[in-house]
């Protein structure tokens, strides 16, 4: 069974390409469109034990994807975290967080498998 996806992106048309890309793959995906929404789902205990990744934006209004992040860690310390952002400077942002991050445009080869890997990983 693939892992299920917890994605936030708030960016609508975005969000959706991305989760209809992993879902024909084979993978369970949530998808929120802002992080404050992607923390209340994850906080649900049921969900929680299914998610094996989170795909987050990096610019996103009312927080950033790095406060998103930390709220994350304090929640869920290993839980692997992948940074999609046009921005490649933000990735300093992101150091002391055990994030993977990428620079968009992420092609959808790419997205699938860097998705695959960081979920390989995490199983192991």
């Amino acid at each position: 069974m693939q892992a299920s996806i917890l994605l936030v992106d708030d960016n609508a048309i975005q969000a959706a390409t991305r989760q209809a890309i992993l879902r024909r793959a084979g993978y369970f995906v949530v998808a929120a469109l802002n992080p404050q929404r992607a923390l209340e789902q994850i906080r649900d205990a049921k969900l929680a034990e299914e998610i094996g990744l989170v795909i987050t934006d990096h610019v996103m209004p009312l927080m950033t994807g790095v406060e998103f992040v930390r709220h994350l860690r304090k929640l869920f310390p290993r839980l692997p975290v992948l940074v999609i952002s046009g921005l490649e400077d933000a990735a300093t942002e992101y150091a002391d967080l055990d994030v993977h991050f990428r620079v968009k445009p992420l092609p959808p080869h790419d997205l699938l498998a860097l998705v695959e890997q960081i979920v390989g990983k995490a199983a192991n």
